[in-house]
């Protein structure tokens, strides 16, 4: 009966350190996958943990750089000789990685307006910045309304909200005028209130608490959006509120400069599904 104890306790002994032993592996991966995961950001990507931007060349005829998008079997210039094998193992070419160089008069006026952190558009950075990026992305065909969409904006008074869409019975584009104080609930397609042109307008704006509803289009919200994301962060910035050294506030609102240009040139992004 001794001999059969000591048998069992020797198995017993034999599992436990297989079973301490398989712990300390996963422990092992557990850690190594906190690494990986600890280690990649959406600006670097760790790629062993996201295989899909590993660089490969057979992924289509088809490959997006720089914005363009470029057929491979178009891309020759010379036409291919007839009963001659084409090498088909073209060399790709890694995607260009976004580079910035700080404009050192941009910088200067930045750093002058955040010694005072004033809010006239005397500073010449402020003045910059409505000249070159605020005036021509809040410049719509309605000129009158333009104005009182960008003084609302700069008091912090307008909103944006979504049209319910299913508030009212489907209209003919033709037949919708948005605006006046009350303002329309919804439409197929009716006229922005600020372009003017004809066009599926999901959003409407409010200058004021009591002021009047104006439907405007995907692209006319998308450029008072830009504007009122850079006055937001400014407000920040005065307030205190933003942490970060003045090189890091310099790039963040060159960013959003870069937003006002984008959406002034009527590219936008659009929700899918």
């Amino acid at each position: 009966m001794v001999n059969e104890a000591n048998v069992k306790q020797a198995g017993a002994e034999k599992q436990l350190k297989e079973a301490q032993g398989k712990i300390d592996v996963l422990q092992a991966e557990v850690t190594a996958l906190k690494t990986l995961v600890l280690t990649s950001t959406p600006s670097s990507p760790n790629r062993q943990l996201h295989p899909q931007l590993q660089a490969s060349g057979a992924r289509g005829g088809y490959r997006h750089v720089g914005g363009h998008v470029r057929n491979k079997s178009a891309s020759g210039v010379f036409p291919s000789v007839p009963g001659k094998q084409e090498n088909t193992s073209l060399s790709i070419q890694p995607a260009a990685k976004e580079d910035r160089e700080m404009d050192s008069v941009l910088y200067a006026e930045f750093l002058m307006w955040k010694e005072n952190l004033s809010a006239e558009r005397s500073s010449a950075f402020l003045s910059r910045v409505y000249r070159e990026d605020i005036g021509p992305c809040l410049s719509f065909t309605k000129s009158e309304l333009s104005q009182l969409v960008q003084s609302a904006v700069e008091n912090n008074s307008l909103t944006i909200e979504p049209v319910a869409m299913s508030a009212l019975p489907m209209v003919k584009a033709s037949a919708v005028e948005c605006g006046g104080p009350n303002g329309f609930r919804a439409a197929i397609e009716t006229k922005c209130a600020l372009s003017g042109m004809s066009r599926l307008c999901r959003h409407r704006i409010q200058l004021g608490d009591k002021g009047s509803y104006y439907c405007i289009s995907p692209s006319s919200r998308a450029r008072i959006t830009a504007v009122c994301n850079f006055f937001t962060y400014i407000r920040y910035i005065q307030q205190g509120l933003v942490r970060h050294d003045a090189e890091q506030m310099f790039w963040e609102v060159m960013r959003l400069r870069r937003e006002m240009t984008v959406a002034k040139l009527g590219f936008y992004l659009t929700d899918q599904g």
